[in-house]
């Protein structure tokens, strides 16, 4: 049977989800490009080098989730997130990395990412990724959410390490959500008026409260205890 042309012209009227591609190797972009044009529901709506240049292509483009490295000039990826929902709130963002730290992973989280996709994973997993979030669920790579579903369920049963011998100040409160927030020594410094120095000092008192060597693991108790 010929289809009707109703129904020819309802298939090419229907709405594609937009992408946009920002990561600051050319290789990795084209790449990306090369996969996802496979699939005939997506449609990229551009790419770019380095996060200021994704902040002003969102002014001028209207698209449904932009893919984003950590490691970008001018504007990391994951201080990008919160000036991409600045532009629009409802932009999905996955991020796509080569870092499988799992101190990365909690801070895109935390900073609102939707997806966390390893890019040793995405010739298996870009579209699971991208469909997993479309649909409204949190997308992490299969390594990295098995470890830390594993952490995760140390706690629950009680086993976390990290107790307080004594409990944090308000300023080591204040610390530690902006180092959640993947903000650095001299960034937090200069948010609090106080000396690199100091927050190192901070820093380093606060690991010693909590038993902890990596700040992944403050991270996580940051996390656990909502001063994100």
């Amino acid at each position: 049977m010929v289809p009707s042309p109703k129904s020819g012209n309802g298939d090419r009227m229907a709405k594609r989800y937009r992408v946009i591609l920002a990561d600051d190797h050319v290789l990795v972009r084209r790449g990306l490009r090369r996969i996802l044009e496979e699939n005939q529901t997506l449609e990229i709506n551009g790419e770019v080098g380095d996060g200021l240049e994704l902040l002003s292509l969102l002014n001028k483009t209207n698209p449904d989730m932009v893919i984003l490295d950590v490691s970008m000039p001018n504007l990391r990826g994951i201080e990008a997130i919160p000036e991409i929902h600045r532009v629009r709130q409802d932009i999905k963002v996955l991020i796509l990395t080569m870092h499988n730290e799992e101190e990365y992973l909690y801070q895109a989280i935390s900073a609102g990412a939707d997806g966390y996709l390893l890019k040793e994973d995405a010739e298996k997993e870009l579209f699971s990724a991208i469909e997993n979030i479309r649909n409204g669920r949190i997308y992490i790579s299969p390594s990295l959410a098995d470890q830390s579903m594993q952490n995760w369920a140390r706690m629950r049963r009680g086993e976390d390490s990290h107790r307080e011998a004594q409990p944090l100040t308000v300023r080591q409160r204040e610390i530690l959500k902006l180092i959640a927030e993947g903000k650095s020594n001299k960034e937090i410094g200069d948010l609090l008026c106080i000396s690199v120095r100091t927050v190192e000092r901070h820093r380093a008192n606060m690991m010693s409260k909590l038993n902890v060597r990596k700040t992944a693991e403050l991270v996580q108790y940051a996390l656990r205890k909502h001063y994100i």
